[in-house]
């Protein structure tokens, strides 16, 4: 019993620690890149190139505060989860982030190209947005194959009063769908 208080002990100083790296660093991205913004307005340089610049650093502090969030909320906690659980849960909050970064990657560089009349590289940001939707498949898959045990919320009977009555009476919705209205 003492190594379970210990481990879980471990496992919240860790989680604590990487919480406030990734929270560090996400805030350093946003700082710097801000900073860099003024320097280079105050040089001269075009507003379109600083602006995607400044989105493209955006969705990385983005993509890692939500780690950060991740981390500290999956980690942190007091009880231990199942490990499916616990992945059906934190997986599409960060492959969304991580999808929309990349979208925004393929998306900056498809117009980056097109201003610069550079056709014959569009294959990269292509493949950028061809790998997000993959990915996006991919989770996709994980989540109808993997078993959704843990993933039910049961609802007060006045928030579903207009649901139709389950076998039992049971009023069980699956949580992402509770969460979504």
């Amino acid at each position: 019993m003492k190594n379970d208080a210990l481990s879980v002990t471990i496992q919240k100083v860790f989680a604590k620690g990487f919480t406030f790296l990734f929270l560090a660093i996400s805030a350093t991205i946003l700082l710097s890149t801000l900073g860099t913004a003024v320097g280079q307005l105050l040089h001269g340089e075009d507003i379109t190139q600083i602006v995607i610049k400044i989105v493209n650093a955006g969705v990385i502090a983005m993509a890692v505060f939500e780690l950060a969030m991740v981390i500290s909320k999956e980690y942190g906690e007091e009880e231990g989860h199942d490990v499916i659980v616990m992945l059906r849960r934190t997986l599409p909050r960060f492959i969304g982030t991580v999808c929309v970064a990349l979208s925004l990657e393929g998306l900056i560089m498809v117009i980056k190209y097109s201003q610069l009349d550079l056709a014959g590289n569009l294959y990269y940001p292509v493949a950028i947005i061809v790998s997000a939707a993959l990915l996006l498949t991919a989770l996709g898959a994980f989540l109808r194959l993997a078993p959704n045990r843990g993933m039910e919320l049961t609802l007060p009977v006045h928030e579903t009063a207009s649901a139709p009555s389950l076998p039992g009476d049971a009023r069980t919705v699956p949580s992402l769908a509770a969460r979504c209205c």
